[in-house]
């Protein structure tokens, strides 16, 4: 009874500090704000739900380059690629690319520089195309064996899922990271075409949010749904425009929300899953009875620093908004990054589909991440503009679902077990964090309110994996539960949520997590 009782007052007072620090109460009424109800967009497409899934750091010939030795229409590996350890030595060792890939504990180098070097071999620039010839040099430096890590790729067999999916469906071998950096800055092009100016992952400004137009916005705008479905924090609210009051209903825990929404044909019309198992999401879309309506696209943020033949693009790529990243590059957002792995999952997709290069809407469009938005507005014939210069340009990829009259019978509704696990062990909850999981708990430590005390800029350094996932979903628990609760009392759904530290210490403290980690 005492636990139960400090829990409601706990919500009390985080309702509290989120009404007053926001100022989202509406002191000109009494009770909730009336919602004006937008008229819904006719969707004229087969597609009715897009479900969008972005795995994280792997390239494409690393995950499915040894696909072409069955599929020669997919541009990938013939055995013959190869990296010098030296690139700009002749007579340095080669290393040549292979299919014995295993799981890789210790990280390659994927920010700006170590891209710029792996895609050019040195801070040149200027080669048309990129010569793909730093891989090996720029990974030497991590350790014994790291350079033949990063030239090597995975067997088909170590990858039966994916190797299901190509045959079953349509892959992607020109599908590229936005740009040439880093996890978020790409995962920010997804669904708003721009990182606004980011070129790596500068935690202040990811824990105060990106104020850009998003697709989520677009959608809300012609009547259409969208929801997020979450593990354990959503890297979606590093978006500023998704901490609003009336956003927080659109965020859900997978594990409760998503395989019932799916089965009851209740999915919005936008989907957003935070990474997860590719045949467990697959498998609960088949069995849903919306299958004939949907399209899933998976994709990758970035290459994760493992090889890739195809030259990246460098000329012609349009910068998204203006926005000219901070120093000391001053990058203009003007070449894209490396090749990742990309299907397009959809009963109205011909089985063993290999998409290429697009055909527009400009004669050096590429297919990207910003090609996601791009698709979406022309799937679902929304009324706003592109998001920015960079979707606009984009390939799109609806014409692909278009080429049916009647969706498939034939879908598998199982793929492959997989036998082989890359990760024997399993996970390491004692670990510490990686970079990306440092960035999701400085979004936690934001949600939480502690995000302005001293201890801020170390937390997460001192966690183990399993202490900050407890941090991360208590977090997010206790912010989306306030918001409703906030919601239900008569807030502005418009104001964005902001949460007080001396309160949510306090809260951290009771629940036996202190926020001076």
């Amino acid at each position: 009874m005492a636990a139960a009782g400090e829990r409601r007052l706990l919500v009390g007072l985080l309702l509290l500090a989120l009404v007053v620090s926001a100022h989202c109460l509406d002191g000109g009424h009494h009770g909730p704000r009336m919602k004006r109800r937008r008229k819904k967009r006719e969707i004229h497409s087969p597609v009715k739900t897009v479900v969008v899934v972005v795995m994280e750091n792997r390239s494409f010939d690393h995950v499915l380059g040894w696909l072409r030795a069955g599929r020669p229409d997919i541009d990938g590996l013939t055995g013959t690629e190869s990296n010098r350890l030296n690139a700009s030595d002749p007579a340095s060792p080669e290393i040549f690319v292979t299919d014995k890939a295993g799981y890789v504990d210790s990280d390659p180098g994927h920010g700006f520089e170590d891209i710029r070097e792996q895609i050019f071999g040195s801070a040149d620039t200027s080669a048309v195309p990129p010569p793909m010839s730093g891989f090996a040099q720029n990974a030497r430096g991590m350790g014994l064996g790291m350079a033949q890590n990063v030239m090597s790729g995975f067997a088909p067999d170590s990858v039966p899922v994916y190797a299901a999916l190509a045959d079953e469906f349509a892959v992607f071998d020109r599908w590229f990271a936005s740009v040439p950096t880093s996890t978020q800055p790409n995962r920010l092009f997804v669904h708003s075409a721009t990182s606004h100016g980011l070129t790596f992952n500068a935690r202040k400004d990811l824990i105060n949010g990106f104020p850009q137009k998003t697709i989520f916005d677009s959608l809300e705008e012609d009547g259409l749904s969208f929801g997020i479905y979450y593990q354990n924090i959503p890297a979606t609210l590093f978006y500023q425009s998704l901490r609003r009051l009336k956003h927080l209903v659109k965020f859900h825990q997978y594990s409760l929300k998503f395989k019932l929404d799916a089965s009851r044909g209740k999915l919005p019309n936008y989907v957003v899953i935070e990474q997860r198992f590719v045949k467990e999401v697959y498998e609960t879309l088949r069995a849903s009875p919306q299958w004939n309506e949907t399209a899933l696209i998976i994709t990758y943020d970035e290459h994760g620093g493992f090889y890739d033949h195809v030259p990246t693009p460098v000329v012609g790529v349009p910068q998204p908004d203006g926005i000219v990243g901070p120093d000391p590059y001053y990058f203009k957002f003007d070449r894209l990054g490396v090749r990742v792995p990309s299907f397009l999952i959809s009963p109205w997709i011909e089985k063993g589909t290999a998409i290429h290069e697009p055909n527009g809407p400009f004669e050096n469009s590429r297919y990207e991440h910003s090609s996601i938005p791009a698709t979406v507005k022309k799937l679902f014939n929304l009324r706003a503009n592109y998001l920015t210069k960079r979707d606009a340009w984009a390939g799109t990829f609806e014409n692909y679902l278009k080429v049916r009259k009647t969706p498939r019978t034939d879908c598998p509704e199982k793929l492959p077990e997989v036998t082989k696990s890359l990760r024997p062990f399993g996970a390491n909850e004692d670990k510490s964090l990686s970079e990306f999981q440092v960035e999701l708990i400085q979004l936690a430590s934001q949600l939480n309110g502690d995000h302005v005390l001293n201890s801020y800029p170390d937390i997460g350094k001192t966690m183990s994996v399993g202490e900050a996932n407890r941090y991360a979903e208590d977090a997010v628990s206790r912010f989306l539960e306030a918001g409703r609760s906030a919601l239900r009392a008569g807030a502005n759904e418009s104001a964005l949520v902001t949460m007080r530290p001396a309160l949510t210490s306090r809260a951290a403290m009771s629940t036996g997590l202190s926020s001076e980690l």
